[in-house]
């Protein structure tokens, strides 16, 4: 499982950011990091209780998983920036790493989100929506 859910960055390296493709990254990384989180469901709610309880076991694996999209994220901001597209005051690895923090906490509730009447397919495209604009700055060209 952390094998698999360290691929996760394949949804996002080396891919663009710019233009419809940008909007199509977005969508791409929820839909896989969601899949992902309803296919590993059991163990991973028992990673984060043991990372959460301080087992540095536990503690390994979830980062092993939310590292590799994090760094990934954190580079295509870098590229942004460095091609003037995103603003220099914002902090690529915090940026990232908040936007993981929260596709994982989503990801984690997708059953709750139903509770607050949020059906599946709104919840993809509006998590799809707040990616981007973390990513890019910018509403998304569709």
């Amino acid at each position: 499982m952390a094998k698999e859910g360290a691929a996760l960055t394949e949804l996002v390296s080396g891919r663009s950011w710019v233009g419809k493709a940008g909007w199509q990254t977005s969508e791409e990384l929820v839909e896989g990091f969601l899949d992902f989180w309803r296919k590993h469901d059991a163990i991973l709610r028992v990673v984060d209780l043991g990372a959460a309880e301080g087992d540095k076991r536990f503690y390994k694996i979830r980062m092993k998983i939310l590292n590799s999209v994090t760094n990934s994220l954190t580079d295509a901001v870098k590229e942004l920036q460095a091609k003037g597209k995103v603003d220099k005051d914002v902090s690529p690895a915090a940026m990232a790493g908040s936007l993981v923090a929260m596709l994982a906490s989503v990801a984690g509730h997708q059953k709750g989100f139903q509770t607050w009447g949020v059906k599946q397919a709104e919840l993809k495209p509006n998590l799809a929506l707040l990616v981007h604009l973390g990513i890019t700055g910018k509403k998304p060209t569709r």
